[in-house]
Parts: structure tokens; sequence; C-alpha cells
């Protein structure tokens, strides 16, 4: 697995890389593997990380990550305190109503997870009287309070996807719902190989869950909005996104 050093101003920098323009892209610090997380030393490590190096240098963009809070990295994004948001974003409606996006690079179902033998289906019927746990601000927790707000005896938001593992682990939530290779990773972990197993994918809701990740960009920044289109357009081309994608799946997760 590649690693890449949390210092040096959270560079990842590309030798040989002439008058690459410099990019900020917002980077939540919390877990969420396998796609990003950073380690004890500080160290970040994951599919997004390497597929933002494999993008950045396509593009030709000198890609500095800056740590920024989920829940503020919108916000961030705005304000001009980062450049881009490479950090599992979807793209949906309400979204595009303030940022834009490049086009995806990839595209996985939101899954419901519960304790073996629950019996709970990824539906309102089966959610009716559960705890749901959720990550704050996430399609995930916008899903569960549009489809099963009305059933559920409680929604629980969460600031990170893991702290949602954990309560379903100890039983203080019934189910979590997210993102089906994020719930993947933990189902694998010894945890999650204990307690838990899927539910299933819920019903696709495109306003909701959107049309796959992409790039977060400032409404109006066109010039940065191509450049990532290029790179993610030349990673997928060349080979490299499939390369990088088999070390960390063992299937396609870019989706139709």
């Amino acid at each position: 697995m590649k690693r890449i050093a949390l210092a040096a101003a959270f560079a990842i920098g590309f030798t040989g890389m002439a008058a690459a323009e410099t990019v900020r892209v917002g980077m939540a610090p919390e877990p969420y593997p396998p796609f990003a997380s950073v380690d004890a030393s500080g160290n970040w490590t994951g599919w997004e990380i390497e597929m933002m190096e494999a993008v950045c240098k396509a593009a030709a963009l000198d890609c500095v990550i800056t740590p920024t809070a989920w829940d503020g990295i919108i916000p961030a994004l705005t304000a001009g305190q980062i450049d881009a948001i490479m950090n599992s974003m979807s793209i949906n409606d309400e979204r595009l109503k303030v940022i834009d996006f490049s086009n995806k690079y990839y595209n996985t179902p939101s899954m419901i997870v519960a304790a073996k033998g629950a019996g709970i289906t990824p539906d309102p019927a089966g959610l009716t009287g559960k705890i749901l746990g959720v990550q704050v601000a996430t399609i995930h927790q916008a899903y569960a309070e549009k489809h099963f707000a009305g059933v559920a005896s409680e929604i629980k938001a969460y600031q990170t996807q893991d702290e949602a593992n954990q309560d379903l682990v100890a039983g203080r939530v019934d189910a979590i719902q997210a993102d089906s290779t994020a719930l993947d990773a933990f189902l694998a972990s010894p945890d999650g190989q204990a307690c838990c197993e899927s539910m299933g994918a819920v019903a696709d809701d495109p306003a909701v869950l959107g049309l796959g990740v992409g790039v977060g960009i400032r409404k109006g920044d066109e010039k940065l909005k191509e450049a990532f289109n290029k790179g993610i357009a030349a990673v997928r081309a060349d080979g490299s996104y499939d390369t990088i994608t088999a070390k960390y799946f063992t299937s396609s997760i870019y989706g139709e």
C-alpha cells in the first residue's frame, strides 16, 4: 500500500512537473477506510489517496492535502480556504446548489448493516422502530431522514463512520447506513465479522444519493473542473485506475 506523509505541508509532490498549479485539496482526517485514513505515524493511506495522486499528476496539478473536518468541508471550499474536495463526496442536487463537481470517479450503492440474524430489511418496513446510525452531513444521513425518519425510533448521527460502526458492535444502534464499500471494509474487520452482516442496498434515490462521487469545485472555477476531468479521463484510459482499484477491491467501483 502506498503511504503518503502527512508532514511536509501535507503535499503530494510529483517530480519533474514544471510549473504545476498548486491545488489545496480538502480531506477529512477522520478514518474512512479503504478510501482514506491517517495512520499513527501521520501517513495518509487508501484508495482515494492513491487515486488523487494519479489524477493530479495526469492533470498537471500539484495537489496538497489540506485536512478539513467533514461537516465544514463545503463551507471551507466556498470560503476559499481550500480549492477542491476529493473526499468521497457524492454529486447530488442539494450540493449542486452550492458547489460544482468534476465528472464522477466512482459510484457505489448505500447499504444497511445490522447484527447477524437481526432480520432487518433496507426499507421503511425493516427499520420501523429501530435506531439507525449514520455519519453526519452525508448523503446517507439525508437519505435516512427522508425515507426512514417517520418509522425509525431514532436516526443517530455520528461525527465519523467508525463511531457509528462501533456503536453497532456495542448494540447501541440496531443498524447503520453508509457506502457499501466502506461497510464492506468494516464487515471484513474482526469486529465486523463477529457481529454483523449486510442487509442489502437501500432503494435508489438519485436526487439524494447522487450520480456518483466527484471532485468538489467552487462555482465558476471551470479551469480547475476541466483539469480534474482531464485527469480522471486519463487514469481511466491508461489503466492506472484499474491498477489502483485492484489493490483495494475485488471488482470495479466505477459504476454504470
